[in-house]
Protein backbone atom coordinates (compact mmCIF):
# COMPACT_ATOMS: atom_id res chain seq x y z
CA UNK A 1 0.00 0.00 0.00
CA UNK A 2 2.69 2.26 0.65
CA UNK A 3 4.84 1.70 -2.36
CA UNK A 4 1.76 2.17 -4.57
CA UNK A 5 1.72 5.76 -2.94
CA UNK A 6 5.14 6.55 -3.43
CA UNK A 7 4.90 5.47 -6.76
CA UNK A 8 1.56 8.19 -7.40
CA UNK A 9 3.88 10.76 -5.54
CA UNK A 10 6.77 10.75 -7.97
CA UNK A 11 4.40 10.58 -11.01
CA UNK A 12 2.88 13.51 -10.35
CA UNK A 13 5.56 15.28 -9.08
CA UNK A 14 8.02 14.85 -12.87
CA UNK A 15 4.98 15.87 -14.66
CA UNK A 16 4.56 19.28 -12.66
CA UNK A 17 8.25 19.72 -13.82
CA UNK A 18 7.59 19.10 -17.28
CA UNK A 19 6.95 22.14 -19.90
CA UNK A 20 3.73 22.29 -21.14
CA UNK A 21 2.41 21.16 -24.51
CA UNK A 22 -1.25 21.32 -26.51
CA UNK A 23 -3.62 18.71 -25.05
CA UNK A 24 -5.00 16.77 -28.34
CA UNK A 25 -8.66 17.81 -28.84
CA UNK A 26 -10.87 15.10 -28.57
CA UNK A 27 -14.73 15.68 -29.80
CA UNK A 28 -17.18 14.18 -28.53
CA UNK A 29 -19.67 12.02 -30.07
CA UNK A 30 -23.20 13.95 -30.12
CA UNK A 31 -25.85 12.14 -28.41
CA UNK A 32 -28.73 10.64 -30.41
CA UNK A 33 -32.37 11.57 -29.84
CA UNK A 34 -34.90 9.73 -30.65
CA UNK A 35 -37.70 12.20 -32.06
CA UNK A 36 -41.33 10.30 -32.00
CA UNK A 37 -43.37 11.15 -35.32
CA UNK A 38 -46.22 13.22 -35.30
CA UNK A 39 -49.23 11.39 -35.31
CA UNK A 40 -51.83 11.86 -38.24
CA UNK A 41 -54.54 9.36 -37.37
CA UNK A 42 -57.71 11.40 -36.06
CA UNK A 43 -59.31 9.99 -32.67
CA UNK A 44 -62.11 7.63 -33.03
CA UNK A 45 -65.48 8.69 -33.09
CA UNK A 46 -68.18 7.61 -30.76
CA UNK A 47 -70.25 5.21 -32.42
CA UNK A 48 -73.35 2.60 -31.14
CA UNK A 49 -74.19 -0.73 -31.68
CA UNK A 50 -77.33 -1.67 -30.93
CA UNK A 51 -77.92 -5.67 -30.12
CA UNK A 52 -80.76 -7.37 -32.37
CA UNK A 53 -81.96 -8.43 -29.04
CA UNK A 54 -83.14 -4.86 -27.97
CA UNK A 55 -86.77 -3.94 -28.48
CA UNK A 56 -87.94 -1.61 -31.03
CA UNK A 57 -88.56 1.15 -28.29
CA UNK A 58 -85.04 1.17 -27.23
CA UNK A 59 -84.11 1.11 -29.84
CA UNK A 60 -85.77 4.41 -31.12
CA UNK A 61 -84.71 6.11 -27.56
CA UNK A 62 -80.62 5.18 -28.48
CA UNK A 63 -81.46 6.62 -31.79
CA UNK A 64 -82.57 9.86 -30.37
CA UNK A 65 -79.18 10.12 -28.76
CA UNK A 66 -77.67 11.28 -31.76
CA UNK A 67 -74.97 8.61 -31.89
CA UNK A 68 -74.03 7.33 -35.17
CA UNK A 69 -75.66 3.65 -34.96
CA UNK A 70 -73.03 1.16 -36.92
CA UNK A 71 -74.17 -2.47 -37.88
CA UNK A 72 -71.50 -4.41 -36.41
CA UNK A 73 -70.12 -4.00 -32.70
CA UNK A 74 -66.21 -4.01 -33.94
CA UNK A 75 -67.34 -0.26 -35.66
CA UNK A 76 -68.55 0.46 -32.55
CA UNK A 77 -67.10 2.01 -29.26
CA UNK A 78 -69.97 1.47 -27.07
CA UNK A 79 -72.14 -1.54 -27.52
CA UNK A 80 -76.37 -1.66 -26.31
CA UNK A 81 -77.03 -5.37 -25.23
CA UNK A 82 -78.28 -7.60 -22.92
CA UNK A 83 -76.39 -6.60 -19.65
CA UNK A 84 -76.40 -7.50 -15.67
CA UNK A 85 -77.67 -3.01 -15.45
CA UNK A 86 -79.27 -0.82 -17.53
CA UNK A 87 -82.90 -0.54 -18.28
CA UNK A 88 -85.17 -2.89 -17.16
CA UNK A 89 -87.96 -4.39 -19.40
CA UNK A 90 -90.91 -6.16 -18.97
CA UNK A 91 -92.27 -8.78 -21.26
CA UNK A 92 -95.94 -10.27 -21.07
CA UNK A 93 -97.05 -13.91 -22.15
CA UNK A 94 -100.01 -13.32 -23.75
CA UNK A 95 -103.23 -15.12 -25.64
CA UNK A 96 -106.08 -13.76 -28.11
CA UNK A 97 -108.37 -12.34 -26.07
CA UNK A 98 -110.80 -15.16 -26.02
CA UNK A 99 -108.64 -17.30 -24.19
CA UNK A 100 -110.04 -19.22 -21.18
CA UNK A 101 -106.53 -20.43 -19.61
CA UNK A 102 -105.77 -17.42 -16.84
CA UNK A 103 -101.94 -18.08 -16.21
CA UNK A 104 -98.80 -20.36 -16.49
CA UNK A 105 -96.41 -21.34 -14.01
CA UNK A 106 -92.56 -20.33 -15.55
CA UNK A 107 -91.57 -23.93 -15.20
CA UNK A 108 -94.08 -24.71 -17.95
CA UNK A 109 -93.56 -21.71 -20.08
CA UNK A 110 -89.14 -22.63 -19.86
CA UNK A 111 -90.40 -26.44 -20.49
CA UNK A 112 -92.07 -25.45 -23.95
CA UNK A 113 -89.14 -23.36 -24.60
CA UNK A 114 -86.91 -26.35 -24.15
CA UNK A 115 -89.55 -28.60 -26.54
CA UNK A 116 -91.29 -30.56 -23.62
CA UNK A 117 -95.13 -31.81 -25.37
CA UNK A 118 -96.94 -31.65 -22.22
CA UNK A 119 -97.66 -28.89 -19.41
CA UNK A 120 -100.00 -25.64 -19.63
CA UNK A 121 -98.04 -24.72 -22.87
CA UNK A 122 -99.01 -27.80 -24.85
CA UNK A 123 -100.98 -27.11 -28.20
CA UNK A 124 -99.89 -23.69 -27.85
CA UNK A 125 -97.53 -22.54 -30.70
CA UNK A 126 -95.36 -19.64 -29.18
CA UNK A 127 -94.13 -16.67 -31.04
CA UNK A 128 -92.62 -13.70 -30.59
CA UNK A 129 -90.70 -10.74 -32.63
CA UNK A 130 -86.95 -11.68 -33.34
CA UNK A 131 -85.69 -9.14 -30.64
CA UNK A 132 -87.86 -10.77 -28.18
CA UNK A 133 -86.82 -14.29 -29.46
CA UNK A 134 -82.99 -13.20 -29.41
CA UNK A 135 -83.39 -11.46 -25.75
CA UNK A 136 -84.79 -14.63 -24.06
CA UNK A 137 -82.61 -16.72 -26.04
CA UNK A 138 -79.62 -14.75 -24.03
CA UNK A 139 -81.46 -15.80 -20.86
CA UNK A 140 -82.45 -19.27 -20.83
CA UNK A 141 -80.17 -20.45 -24.46
CA UNK A 142 -81.15 -21.67 -27.45
CA UNK A 143 -85.09 -22.50 -27.48
CA UNK A 144 -85.83 -26.25 -28.91
CA UNK A 145 -86.23 -26.62 -33.11
CA UNK A 146 -89.87 -25.38 -33.35
CA UNK A 147 -90.53 -24.89 -30.09
CA UNK A 148 -90.98 -20.85 -30.87
CA UNK A 149 -91.34 -19.30 -33.90
CA UNK A 150 -90.32 -15.25 -34.96
CA UNK A 151 -92.97 -13.27 -36.53
CA UNK A 152 -92.79 -9.24 -37.27
CA UNK A 153 -94.49 -7.36 -34.54
CA UNK A 154 -96.56 -5.87 -36.07
CA UNK A 155 -98.15 -9.19 -37.35
CA UNK A 156 -98.08 -11.16 -33.94
CA UNK A 157 -101.80 -10.00 -33.13
CA UNK A 158 -102.93 -10.92 -36.52
CA UNK A 159 -101.06 -14.60 -36.80
CA UNK A 160 -102.59 -15.37 -33.18
CA UNK A 161 -106.15 -14.44 -34.19
CA UNK A 162 -105.85 -16.75 -36.92
CA UNK A 163 -105.13 -19.64 -34.97
CA UNK A 164 -106.66 -18.72 -31.41
CA UNK A 165 -104.52 -21.59 -30.26
CA UNK A 166 -101.51 -19.54 -30.38
CA UNK A 167 -99.72 -17.49 -27.16
CA UNK A 168 -96.97 -14.73 -27.71
CA UNK A 169 -94.12 -13.22 -25.62
CA UNK A 170 -94.22 -9.05 -26.43
CA UNK A 171 -92.89 -6.16 -24.59
CA UNK A 172 -95.21 -4.59 -21.87
CA UNK A 173 -95.73 -1.69 -24.18
CA UNK A 174 -97.29 -4.15 -27.16
CA UNK A 175 -99.99 -4.48 -24.94
CA UNK A 176 -103.37 -3.62 -26.16
CA UNK A 177 -107.25 -5.05 -25.60
CA UNK A 178 -107.16 -7.45 -27.87
CA UNK A 179 -104.78 -9.42 -26.07
CA UNK A 180 -105.39 -11.55 -23.11
CA UNK A 181 -102.42 -11.02 -20.73
CA UNK A 182 -101.50 -14.38 -18.89
CA UNK A 183 -100.00 -14.35 -15.09
CA UNK A 184 -96.64 -15.97 -14.90
CA UNK A 185 -95.94 -17.55 -11.45
CA UNK A 186 -99.29 -15.85 -10.52
CA UNK A 187 -97.68 -12.36 -11.54
CA UNK A 188 -98.97 -10.15 -14.32
CA UNK A 189 -97.85 -6.45 -15.28
CA UNK A 190 -100.87 -5.18 -15.77
CA UNK A 191 -101.59 -5.74 -11.82
CA UNK A 192 -101.41 -3.43 -9.62
CA UNK A 193 -99.48 -5.70 -6.85
CA UNK A 194 -97.33 -6.23 -10.06
CA UNK A 195 -93.59 -7.64 -8.03
CA UNK A 196 -91.22 -7.88 -10.90
CA UNK A 197 -88.78 -8.81 -9.04
CA UNK A 198 -90.45 -12.66 -8.57
CA UNK A 199 -91.29 -12.16 -12.60
CA UNK A 200 -89.38 -14.14 -14.46
CA UNK A 201 -90.49 -12.45 -18.04
CA UNK A 202 -88.04 -9.35 -17.61
CA UNK A 203 -85.02 -8.58 -19.26
CA UNK A 204 -82.00 -5.54 -18.79
CA UNK A 205 -80.65 -3.73 -21.27
CA UNK A 206 -77.24 -1.74 -20.70
CA UNK A 207 -73.68 -1.53 -21.72
CA UNK A 208 -70.20 -1.17 -20.02
CA UNK A 209 -69.40 3.42 -20.08
CA UNK A 210 -72.38 3.87 -22.47
CA UNK A 211 -73.33 7.36 -22.66
CA UNK A 212 -76.55 7.06 -23.99
CA UNK A 213 -79.25 8.21 -22.02
CA UNK A 214 -81.85 5.17 -21.45
CA UNK A 215 -85.15 5.02 -19.51
CA UNK A 216 -84.92 3.22 -16.04
CA UNK A 217 -87.57 0.83 -17.15
CA UNK A 218 -91.26 0.53 -19.68
CA UNK A 219 -93.22 0.18 -16.83
CA UNK A 220 -93.52 2.97 -14.23
CA UNK A 221 -96.47 1.77 -12.18
CA UNK A 222 -97.23 5.24 -10.90
CA UNK A 223 -98.91 5.68 -14.89
CA UNK A 224 -100.94 2.80 -14.07
CA UNK A 225 -104.73 3.04 -13.94
CA UNK A 226 -107.60 0.72 -13.17
CA UNK A 227 -111.50 1.20 -13.76
CA UNK A 228 -113.63 -1.58 -12.74
CA UNK A 229 -117.15 -1.36 -13.90
CA UNK A 230 -119.87 -3.28 -12.61
CA UNK A 231 -123.73 -4.11 -13.21
CA UNK A 232 -126.91 -4.03 -11.80
CA UNK A 233 -126.76 -2.86 -7.96
CA UNK A 234 -130.60 -2.59 -6.15
CA UNK A 235 -130.51 -2.63 -2.81
CA UNK A 236 -134.00 -3.95 -2.20
CA UNK A 237 -136.29 -7.03 -1.81
CA UNK A 238 -134.27 -10.29 -0.78
CA UNK A 239 -130.99 -8.81 -1.28
CA UNK A 240 -131.79 -5.67 1.75
CA UNK A 241 -133.85 -8.33 3.43
CA UNK A 242 -130.18 -10.35 3.67
CA UNK A 243 -128.39 -7.15 4.84
CA UNK A 244 -130.84 -6.60 7.52
CA UNK A 245 -130.51 -10.06 8.85
CA UNK A 246 -126.64 -10.41 7.93
CA UNK A 247 -125.01 -7.11 7.72
CA UNK A 248 -124.94 -4.25 5.45
CA UNK A 249 -121.48 -5.69 4.00
CA UNK A 250 -121.99 -8.76 4.10
CA UNK A 251 -123.12 -8.40 -0.45
CA UNK A 252 -119.44 -6.91 -0.99
CA UNK A 253 -117.45 -9.34 1.69
CA UNK A 254 -116.42 -12.12 -0.92
CA UNK A 255 -115.21 -9.23 -3.89
CA UNK A 256 -113.82 -7.06 -2.12
CA UNK A 257 -110.39 -6.86 -3.09
CA UNK A 258 -111.75 -6.29 -6.98
CA UNK A 259 -113.97 -3.61 -5.99
CA UNK A 260 -112.12 -1.47 -3.17
CA UNK A 261 -108.48 -1.86 -4.83
CA UNK A 262 -109.36 -0.30 -8.16
CA UNK A 263 -108.29 2.93 -8.86
CA UNK A 264 -111.79 3.68 -9.69
CA UNK A 265 -114.78 2.07 -8.69
CA UNK A 266 -118.08 1.99 -10.61
CA UNK A 267 -121.75 0.96 -8.96
CA UNK A 268 -124.57 1.22 -11.50
CA UNK A 269 -127.37 1.97 -8.16
CA UNK A 270 -130.83 2.35 -9.67
CA UNK A 271 -132.26 2.88 -6.74
CA UNK A 272 -132.84 5.95 -4.64
CA UNK A 273 -131.94 6.17 -0.69
CA UNK A 274 -135.17 7.19 1.39
CA UNK A 275 -135.88 7.20 5.26
CA UNK A 276 -139.23 6.28 4.99
CA UNK A 277 -138.59 2.92 3.07
CA UNK A 278 -140.17 0.16 4.68
CA UNK A 279 -138.66 -2.95 6.05
CA UNK A 280 -137.63 -5.16 3.33
CA UNK A 281 -139.80 -8.16 2.18
CA UNK A 282 -138.28 -11.13 0.43
CA UNK A 283 -140.66 -11.98 -2.50
CA UNK A 284 -141.70 -8.27 -2.81
CA UNK A 285 -143.52 -7.83 -6.14
CA UNK A 286 -144.37 -4.20 -5.94
CA UNK A 287 -141.56 -2.19 -7.98
CA UNK A 288 -141.80 1.07 -6.20
CA UNK A 289 -138.44 -0.09 -5.14
CA UNK A 290 -136.09 1.98 -2.32
CA UNK A 291 -133.26 1.41 -0.19
CA UNK A 292 -132.86 2.39 3.63
CA UNK A 293 -130.45 4.80 3.80
CA UNK A 294 -128.16 2.64 6.28
CA UNK A 295 -127.56 0.17 2.95
CA UNK A 296 -125.28 3.29 2.17
CA UNK A 297 -122.62 1.78 4.46
CA UNK A 298 -122.29 -0.52 1.62
CA UNK A 299 -121.17 1.59 -1.14
CA UNK A 300 -118.10 3.27 1.28
CA UNK A 301 -117.29 -0.58 2.55
CA UNK A 302 -116.43 -1.61 -1.28
CA UNK A 303 -115.00 1.39 -1.68
CA UNK A 304 -117.46 3.12 -4.56
CA UNK A 305 -115.70 5.97 -6.39
CA UNK A 306 -118.33 7.02 -8.92
CA UNK A 307 -122.25 5.76 -9.06
CA UNK A 308 -124.13 5.83 -12.52
CA UNK A 309 -127.39 6.76 -12.53
CA UNK A 310 -128.90 5.62 -15.69
CA UNK A 311 -131.28 2.80 -14.08
CA UNK A 312 -135.14 3.02 -14.33
CA UNK A 313 -136.08 2.91 -10.62
CA UNK A 314 -133.94 5.89 -9.51
CA UNK A 315 -137.77 7.84 -10.02
CA UNK A 316 -139.57 5.45 -7.63
CA UNK A 317 -139.58 7.33 -4.82
CA UNK A 318 -140.18 11.14 -6.50
CA UNK A 319 -138.65 13.73 -6.94
CA UNK A 320 -137.33 14.04 -3.11
CA UNK A 321 -135.73 11.02 -2.60
CA UNK A 322 -133.61 12.10 -5.87
CA UNK A 323 -132.53 14.82 -4.62
CA UNK A 324 -131.62 13.70 -1.15
CA UNK A 325 -129.76 10.50 -2.90
CA UNK A 326 -127.55 13.26 -4.89
CA UNK A 327 -126.89 15.06 -1.82
CA UNK A 328 -125.80 11.85 -0.11
CA UNK A 329 -123.57 11.22 -2.95
CA UNK A 330 -121.73 14.62 -2.64
CA UNK A 331 -121.58 14.64 1.22
CA UNK A 332 -119.47 11.12 0.95
CA UNK A 333 -117.66 12.61 -2.22
CA UNK A 334 -118.64 9.81 -4.19
CA UNK A 335 -119.21 11.23 -8.33
CA UNK A 336 -122.05 10.60 -10.28
CA UNK A 337 -123.21 11.03 -13.50
CA UNK A 338 -125.90 9.45 -16.11
CA UNK A 339 -128.47 10.84 -14.14
CA UNK A 340 -129.09 14.22 -12.50
CA UNK A 341 -131.26 17.22 -10.42
CA UNK A 342 -131.90 18.28 -14.22
CA UNK A 343 -131.09 17.52 -17.82
CA UNK A 344 -128.10 19.41 -18.00
CA UNK A 345 -126.71 17.57 -15.03
CA UNK A 346 -127.65 14.17 -15.83
CA UNK A 347 -125.87 14.90 -19.23
CA UNK A 348 -122.76 15.89 -17.86
CA UNK A 349 -119.42 13.89 -18.17
CA UNK A 350 -117.14 13.30 -15.74
CA UNK A 351 -113.49 14.27 -16.31
CA UNK A 352 -110.92 12.59 -14.00
CA UNK A 353 -107.37 12.10 -14.39
CA UNK A 354 -105.86 8.82 -12.78
CA UNK A 355 -102.45 8.48 -12.58
CA UNK A 356 -102.13 10.39 -15.59
CA UNK A 357 -104.56 8.98 -17.51
CA UNK A 358 -107.70 11.14 -18.72
CA UNK A 359 -110.92 8.92 -18.16
CA UNK A 360 -114.25 10.15 -18.85
CA UNK A 361 -117.45 8.72 -17.35
CA UNK A 362 -121.07 9.74 -19.57
CA UNK A 363 -124.10 7.17 -19.96
CA UNK A 364 -127.75 7.39 -20.54
CA UNK A 365 -131.06 5.21 -20.13
CA UNK A 366 -132.15 4.48 -23.84
CA UNK A 367 -135.76 2.70 -22.81
CA UNK A 368 -138.06 4.52 -25.67
CA UNK A 369 -141.26 3.89 -23.36
CA UNK A 370 -139.89 5.15 -19.87
CA UNK A 371 -139.87 8.80 -20.06
CA UNK A 372 -141.09 8.83 -17.19
CA UNK A 373 -137.49 7.90 -14.91
CA UNK A 374 -135.39 10.49 -17.36
CA UNK A 375 -134.56 13.70 -16.16
CA UNK A 376 -136.54 17.09 -17.75
CA UNK A 377 -134.96 20.78 -17.44
CA UNK A 378 -137.26 21.22 -14.09
CA UNK A 379 -137.24 16.92 -12.51
CA UNK A 380 -134.25 14.74 -11.58
CA UNK A 381 -134.28 11.33 -13.40
CA UNK A 382 -131.99 9.69 -15.83
CA UNK A 383 -130.43 10.86 -18.68
CA UNK A 384 -132.29 10.24 -22.16
CA UNK A 385 -130.13 8.94 -24.73
CA UNK A 386 -130.38 11.58 -27.23
CA UNK A 387 -128.10 10.23 -29.59
CA UNK A 388 -127.08 13.12 -32.09
CA UNK A 389 -126.31 15.02 -28.62
CA UNK A 390 -123.92 12.37 -26.80
CA UNK A 391 -121.85 10.93 -30.12
CA UNK A 392 -121.14 14.66 -30.10
CA UNK A 393 -120.19 15.02 -26.36
CA UNK A 394 -117.93 11.65 -26.81
CA UNK A 395 -116.28 13.47 -30.03
CA UNK A 396 -115.30 16.76 -27.89
CA UNK A 397 -114.61 14.76 -24.68
CA UNK A 398 -112.34 12.14 -26.64
CA UNK A 399 -110.36 15.39 -28.50
CA UNK A 400 -109.75 16.35 -25.43
CA UNK A 401 -107.48 13.41 -24.59
CA UNK A 402 -109.76 11.33 -22.46
CA UNK A 403 -110.94 8.14 -22.65
CA UNK A 404 -114.05 7.60 -22.87
CA UNK A 405 -116.01 5.60 -20.59
CA UNK A 406 -120.00 5.22 -22.14
CA UNK A 407 -122.35 3.00 -19.87
CA UNK A 408 -126.23 2.27 -20.72
CA UNK A 409 -129.32 1.44 -18.98
CA UNK A 410 -131.31 0.04 -22.01
CA UNK A 411 -134.02 -2.67 -23.03
CA UNK A 412 -133.31 -5.18 -20.54
CA UNK A 413 -133.58 -9.63 -22.09
CA UNK A 414 -132.57 -13.03 -21.01
CA UNK A 415 -130.07 -14.22 -23.03
CA UNK A 416 -126.88 -13.12 -24.14
CA UNK A 417 -128.05 -10.37 -26.08
CA UNK A 418 -127.77 -7.83 -27.65
CA UNK A 419 -130.95 -7.33 -27.44
CA UNK A 420 -133.37 -5.33 -29.52
CA UNK A 421 -131.89 -1.76 -29.92
CA UNK A 422 -128.72 -2.13 -28.48
CA UNK A 423 -126.64 -2.33 -30.95
CA UNK A 424 -127.90 0.63 -32.79
CA UNK A 425 -126.98 2.89 -29.37
CA UNK A 426 -123.83 1.19 -28.15
CA UNK A 427 -122.04 0.98 -32.15
CA UNK A 428 -123.22 4.63 -31.92
CA UNK A 429 -121.38 6.06 -29.04
CA UNK A 430 -118.36 3.34 -29.89
CA UNK A 431 -118.42 5.01 -33.41
CA UNK A 432 -117.57 8.75 -32.19
CA UNK A 433 -114.81 7.27 -30.24
CA UNK A 434 -115.68 5.94 -27.18
CA UNK A 435 -112.91 3.32 -25.47
CA UNK A 436 -115.21 1.34 -23.53
CA UNK A 437 -118.84 0.75 -23.94
CA UNK A 438 -120.37 -1.04 -21.27
CA UNK A 439 -124.67 -1.79 -20.52
CA UNK A 440 -125.17 -1.55 -17.01
CA UNK A 441 -128.97 -2.58 -17.41
CA UNK A 442 -128.87 -6.25 -17.89
CA UNK A 443 -129.84 -9.27 -15.44
CA UNK A 444 -128.57 -12.01 -17.77
CA UNK A 445 -125.09 -11.40 -18.62
CA UNK A 446 -124.48 -10.79 -22.65
CA UNK A 447 -121.52 -10.82 -25.28
CA UNK A 448 -119.00 -9.06 -25.87
CA UNK A 449 -117.56 -7.26 -29.02
CA UNK A 450 -114.31 -5.63 -30.38
CA UNK A 451 -115.58 -2.50 -32.84
CA UNK A 452 -112.70 -0.43 -34.67
CA UNK A 453 -111.23 0.83 -31.00
CA UNK A 454 -113.69 0.35 -28.77
CA UNK A 455 -114.17 -2.62 -26.52
CA UNK A 456 -118.11 -3.26 -26.47
CA UNK A 457 -119.39 -5.49 -23.55
CA UNK A 458 -123.12 -5.59 -23.85
CA UNK A 459 -124.11 -5.98 -20.57
CA UNK A 460 -122.33 -7.65 -17.65
CA UNK A 461 -125.39 -9.16 -15.71
CA UNK A 462 -126.10 -8.28 -11.78
CA UNK A 463 -123.83 -7.17 -9.18
CA UNK A 464 -125.91 -6.98 -5.44
CA UNK A 465 -129.43 -7.94 -6.87
CA UNK A 466 -131.40 -10.87 -5.93
CA UNK A 467 -132.01 -12.69 -8.46
CA UNK A 468 -130.88 -16.62 -8.29
CA UNK A 469 -133.37 -17.59 -10.77
CA UNK A 470 -135.19 -16.47 -12.96
CA UNK A 471 -139.34 -17.32 -14.42
CA UNK A 472 -139.45 -16.92 -18.20
CA UNK A 473 -143.08 -16.39 -19.96
CA UNK A 474 -143.40 -19.79 -21.05
CA UNK A 475 -142.58 -20.89 -17.35
CA UNK A 476 -138.99 -22.13 -18.06
CA UNK A 477 -136.94 -20.97 -14.42
CA UNK A 478 -133.53 -20.28 -15.64
CA UNK A 479 -130.28 -19.19 -12.85
CA UNK A 480 -128.31 -17.44 -15.51
CA UNK A 481 -128.45 -14.70 -13.72
CA UNK A 482 -126.30 -15.44 -10.67
CA UNK A 483 -123.54 -15.52 -13.25
CA UNK A 484 -122.15 -12.31 -12.83
CA UNK A 485 -119.37 -10.10 -15.02
CA UNK A 486 -117.03 -7.37 -13.58
CA UNK A 487 -115.09 -6.02 -15.84
CA UNK A 488 -111.61 -4.60 -14.61
CA UNK A 489 -110.72 -2.14 -17.06
CA UNK A 490 -106.50 -1.50 -17.20
CA UNK A 491 -104.92 2.04 -18.87
CA UNK A 492 -101.26 2.71 -18.68
CA UNK A 493 -100.04 6.36 -20.00
CA UNK A 494 -102.39 7.84 -21.30
CA UNK A 495 -103.62 4.20 -23.75
CA UNK A 496 -106.07 1.12 -22.91
CA UNK A 497 -104.82 -1.59 -22.67
CA UNK A 498 -107.39 -4.04 -22.03
CA UNK A 499 -109.73 -5.74 -19.68
CA UNK A 500 -109.89 -8.56 -17.21
CA UNK A 501 -113.24 -9.98 -16.86
CA UNK A 502 -113.57 -10.93 -13.48
CA UNK A 503 -116.42 -13.43 -12.82
CA UNK A 504 -118.48 -14.18 -9.86
CA UNK A 505 -121.80 -16.64 -9.08
CA UNK A 506 -124.74 -14.64 -7.03
CA UNK A 507 -125.29 -16.33 -3.67
CA UNK A 508 -127.94 -16.00 -0.89
CA UNK A 509 -129.79 -13.58 -2.74
CA UNK A 510 -127.36 -10.77 -2.27
CA UNK A 511 -123.71 -12.00 -1.90
CA UNK A 512 -121.37 -12.57 -5.06
CA UNK A 513 -118.44 -14.67 -5.00
CA UNK A 514 -115.69 -15.65 -7.21
CA UNK A 515 -116.57 -18.68 -9.29
CA UNK A 516 -114.25 -21.66 -9.03
CA UNK A 517 -112.01 -22.86 -11.67
CA UNK A 518 -114.92 -25.01 -13.29
CA UNK A 519 -117.96 -22.27 -12.84
CA UNK A 520 -115.47 -20.22 -14.72
CA UNK A 521 -114.30 -21.97 -17.17
CA UNK A 522 -117.64 -23.21 -18.39
CA UNK A 523 -118.69 -19.03 -18.00
CA UNK A 524 -116.14 -17.99 -20.45
CA UNK A 525 -116.25 -20.67 -22.98
CA UNK A 526 -119.76 -19.86 -23.22
CA UNK A 527 -119.60 -15.81 -23.83
CA UNK A 528 -116.51 -16.62 -26.04
CA UNK A 529 -119.10 -18.50 -28.30
CA UNK A 530 -121.83 -16.25 -27.90
CA UNK A 531 -119.89 -13.29 -28.54
CA UNK A 532 -118.22 -15.70 -32.35
CA UNK A 533 -115.10 -16.12 -31.56
CA UNK A 534 -114.77 -19.42 -30.53
CA UNK A 535 -116.11 -22.47 -32.66
CA UNK A 536 -118.10 -25.09 -30.25
CA UNK A 537 -120.96 -27.08 -29.88
CA UNK A 538 -122.33 -25.41 -26.94
CA UNK A 539 -126.20 -24.85 -26.92
CA UNK A 540 -127.59 -21.01 -26.76
CA UNK A 541 -129.82 -20.25 -24.41
CA UNK A 542 -133.25 -19.94 -25.72
CA UNK A 543 -134.15 -16.32 -26.80
CA UNK A 544 -137.39 -15.57 -25.01
CA UNK A 545 -139.84 -12.72 -25.86
CA UNK A 546 -139.09 -9.40 -24.85
CA UNK A 547 -139.69 -8.81 -21.02
CA UNK A 548 -139.73 -5.70 -18.61
CA UNK A 549 -138.18 -5.88 -15.29
CA UNK A 550 -138.58 -8.92 -13.90
CA UNK A 551 -141.25 -9.99 -11.32
CA UNK A 552 -140.58 -13.54 -10.33
CA UNK A 553 -138.60 -13.54 -6.97
CA UNK A 554 -137.91 -17.06 -5.61
CA UNK A 555 -138.67 -17.36 -1.90
CA UNK A 556 -135.27 -17.23 0.14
Amino acid sequence: MKKISLFLFFAMLFSACAPATEAPVVEQPTALVQVQPTSTQAPVADALWVSPAVPDVLREDAKLSGMPIVDVPEAATQKLDVSDSGSLWIYALVAPFPTVTDGVSSADLKSAWQGASSGTLSGHPLIMAESTLRAFTALWGEPAPGAVRSVPSDQLLDTAWSDLSTWAIIPFEEIQSKWKVLTVDGQSPIHKDFDESVYPLKVIFGGTNLTVQLPDTNRDASKLATVVLTGVTALVRATAFTMETKGVDRPGELIYSWLHDADVTHISNEVAFDPSCPFPTPGYKNFILCSDPKYFDLLKYVGTDIVELTGDHFADRGAQAMLDTLQMYRDNNILYYGGGADETEARKPVLMEVNGNKIAFMGCNGKVSYTFVKATDTRPGAANCDYDFFTKQVQDVAAQGYMVIFTFQHEECYHSGPCYMHEKGFHAVADAGATVVSGSQAHFPHLMEFRGNSFIHFGLGNLFFDQMTYELPDGTVIDGTRREFIDRHVFYDGKYLGVELLTAMLEDFSRPRPMNERERTQFLTDYFYYSGWLDSNLTLVPQPTVTLTPIALPKP
